[in-house]
């Protein structure tokens, strides 16, 4: 008699929750994948079976099979250290640990080869998926990676050249009805920092700034428009100038956080009372003690939606031309007093 001393149970199989369960493998295994198709109380029988056996599937294994990756997605960002990208990432990781999948994150730095670089080794790696923040309008590297059966979400900025899930921030609307509460407090002198042109984000918002200013009967007044600030002490300086000018103006518009966080340290220091209204909530943005206007939104949300497009992607078998595009809305947040400028009563 052989000696099973020490000997551990064999780890049960798909077949062995499929006897159990009175299915077949086939079913077990659409269980697995969430195949809403099943019926309800099959999958209920199917989960009771795994859970009763204590079945783990073999993800190596099975990625083996299917020739596709290891249970990672990969995520692309631009700027890790802004905190909107690091909150986009834990809405991404949140709703694809959901689902036993893990996540891999490459920063870019905002550049184009660099990105080239990451998705190249990430589709080395095998992921499952990816979802990008794009760096540019250039996305053939994604176009390229999207036609050869890799899923890939795009966040924050629409896909240039190709179809793709994404998912968006209302930019225009935001910014927009952001301007148009600055007008409406009395400022007809209203500066403007933003990001570079060539972002996607910089130019709704720049483009809703416009409009609403149109909307009021004011032409955009190009020495009030500096653009290409990415870090918060460029933004400072940015702000600066525009103070400094002999008609300085009253109220500043500024496309996202690292900009407003810039302009505020800059009017801080000039020591004026300069309205100061922003794209993307801060921390500690309720203490700075200026009258400030946000058109706010949830960047964990923008994270979780990108997951979702990504994980509804990797279980569907439907047909790949249809795409989806969500928007995520914004809320205008006031902080401090609204004031009237001085000299435009």
């Amino acid at each position: 008699m052989p000696d099973t001393r020490g000997a551990k149970d064999p780890q049960p199989t798909l077949r062995d929750v499929a006897q159990r369960a009175h299915v077949s493998a086939m079913t077990v295994s659409r269980v697995l994948r969430d195949d809403p198709k099943v019926l309800p109380e099959t999958a209920a029988r199917v989960r009771a079976a795994v859970a009763e056996l204590g079945y783990h599937r073999n993800e190596m294994a099975r990625s083996l099979r299917l020739g596709s990756g290891t249970g990672l997605v990969g995520l692309v960002v631009t700027n890790l250290a802004n905190p909107f990208y690091s909150r986009l990432a834990l809405g991404v990781d949140a709703v694809v640990a959901e689902h036993g999948l893990k996540t891999v994150i490459g920063n870019t730095g905002h550049g184009l080869d660099s990105e080239r670089g990451l998705v190249a080794d990430l589709i080395a790696r095998r992921v499952d998926g990816i979802v990008v923040v794009p760096a540019d309008d250039d996305q053939r590297h994604l176009a390229a990676a999207a036609a050869n059966g890799l899923p890939v979400v795009v966040a924050s900025r629409p896909p240039s050249g190709f179809t793709a899930d994404c998912v968006l921030v209302d930019d225009y609307g935001g910014s927009r009805t952001a301007t148009r509460h600055l007008l409406d407090a009395g400022h007809h002198r209203i500066g403007f920092l933003g990001s570079p042109p060539a972002v996607y984000t910089g130019a709704e918002r720049l483009r809703g700034f416009t409009d609403a200013l149109v909307d009021a009967g004011i032409e955009r007044e190009p020495d009030y428009i500096r653009l290409g600030q990415q870090q918060t002490a460029e933004a400072s300086r940015a702000a600066a100038e525009l103070l400094a000018l002999p008609e300085p103006p009253t109220a500043l518009f500024c496309s996202n956080n690292r900009n407003t966080i810039g302009a505020f340290r800059a009017i801080r220091g000039a020591g004026t009372t300069t309205a100061l209204a922003g794209f993307d909530d801060f921390e500690l943005a309720d203490v700075l003690g200026l009258p400030l206007i946000i058109a706010a939104y949830d960047s964990d949300e923008l994270g979780r939606e990108a997951g979702r497009l990504l994980v509804s992607r990797l279980g569907e078998a439907r047909a790949r031309d249809t795409t989806r595009r969500v928007v995520v809305p914004t809320t205008l947040v006031r902080y401090g007093m609204a004031t009237t400028p001085a000299g435009e009563q």
